[in-house]
């Protein structure tokens, strides 16, 4: 199946699944949705994962147009079928071939879920901070704290925990943990304000044994900056397909409204605008791709895994998050204007919009952290920085 086949499927499920169920996809409806087995029906699941495990190993390119058109129908359906993409970068690059077969083998054709353990209260953004531990106990790894925000968990296979070692504060661990190992319980699902369609929860792990074999290669917050950079671009991908769904109901909305006794299509104010929206759109749509050929790039280098440590988070991919979660706001929040009052109630789709679009710019580093890391890591001279 081609690049085009893979979009265009993906557009014929959210035409048939997704459009027109508002009031279902903005609740807190029972996870996992029923429409995302449907999803995993079109044999698209897990779109990323190696052939070698029944995956269709799309480029992180190719899969920023398909979390797009997925985002147009909902971003919250969106983020729920790509966020696996974060654990099982890490797994793939820096797990064992036996830890990769345990963890992959059935995963695409199931459509299954993964998910990632990273973030907590108290450390905030500063994720050097986390207070879970892991330490060594004869063959096995015993995990214990608490995260904050993990999406897909409950109904996750496993999940990669990122924790600091109990023997030495300065050295971190990323560690394989299959759902129903006892000791990881989910303590809540959060009510959050947009992408409602996901399920993010608050997760608890006591005395949660597993096998030493499950912990990755490498330094843990190292192996997540390596993960982040695909969900970061795919984060960014979702404000374009809700960019393009706003445009699309500004031109609905002008169809059947008059101004002056003219059609609002006609009217030059908000031609101006629908043509800024576009030339907003192409320059996300661009910034996107830009930053998937850099990971994409390194992907297809023989020593891959060994680049990706060195280079860490990638400037193209939070530039990207950055300036798509700040320009997609922009264009909602401009639409809401545009639709006057009726665009402040619920009988429109354009404050679902808004507020689901607003995620982009707080998960996976909110702007003011990525404003900061760009400065240290990109303007700051090399002989400067701490």
């Amino acid at each position: 199946m081609s690049d085009t086949d893979h979009t265009r499927t993906v557009q014929r499920f959210v035409r048939r699944e997704v459009l027109g169920r508002e009031p279902e996809l903005d609740s807190l409806a029972e996870a996992p949705l029923p429409l995302y087995a449907e999803f995993g029906r079109t044999g698209l699941a897990n779109w990323w994962l190696p052939e070698e495990f029944g995956g269709l190993g799309v480029d992180v390119e190719r899969g920023a147009r398909m979390v797009s058109a997925l985002a147009y129908g909902d971003a919250g359906v969106a983020f729920t079928l790509f966020i696996s993409v974060l654990a099982t970068t890490m797994v793939d690059l820096y797990g064992s071939d036996e830890l990769r077969k345990q963890c992959f083998d059935g995963l695409a054709e199931e459509g299954g879920f993964c998910a990632t353990l990273g973030s907590e209260h108290a450390a905030g953004s500063e994720l050097a901070n986390i207070g879970t531990t892991v330490r060594r106990d004869g063959e096995e790894l015993v995990l214990d704290g608490a995260k904050a925000f993990s999406t897909n968990t409950d109904f996750a296979r496993f999940v990669v925990v990122i924790a600091r070692s109990a023997d030495d504060p300065d050295d971190y661990r990323a560690v394989v943990v299959p759902r129903e190992t006892p000791g990881l319980t989910v303590e809540r699902r959060w009510d959050v304000m947009g992408v409602r369609a996901s399920a993010t929860y608050e997760v608890t792990l006591s005395d949660c044994r597993v096998p030493a074999g499950n912990a990755l290669r490498g330094h843990g917050l190292r192996l997540l900056e390596i993960g982040l950079n695909v969900s970061r671009i795919f984060i960014a991908a979702t404000a374009v397909g809700i960019a393009r769904r706003v445009r699309d109901l500004c031109m609905d909305y002008a169809a059947s409204k008059s101004v002056g006794g003219a059609p609002l299509s006609t009217n030059a104010v908000f031609a101006s605008r629908l043509g800024q929206f576009e030339m907003q759109i192409e320059v996300m749509a661009n910034q996107c791709g830009a930053a998937a050929r850099d990971v994409d790039a390194i992907r297809e280098r023989p020593d891959a895994a060994e680049e990706l440590l060195r280079k860490g988070t990638l400037k193209s991919a939070i530039v990207a998050k950055m300036f798509c979660g700040q320009t997609g706001w922009q264009i909602a929040s401009t639409a809401s204007e545009m639709f006057g009052g009726i665009g402040y109630t619920a009988d429109s789709a354009i404050g679902k919009l808004l507020r689901d679009v607003r995620y982009v710019s707080i998960i996976e580093g909110g702007d003011d952290v990525l404003r900061d890391m760009v400065f240290q890591r990109n303007v700051v001279p090399v002989s400067k920085r701490s």
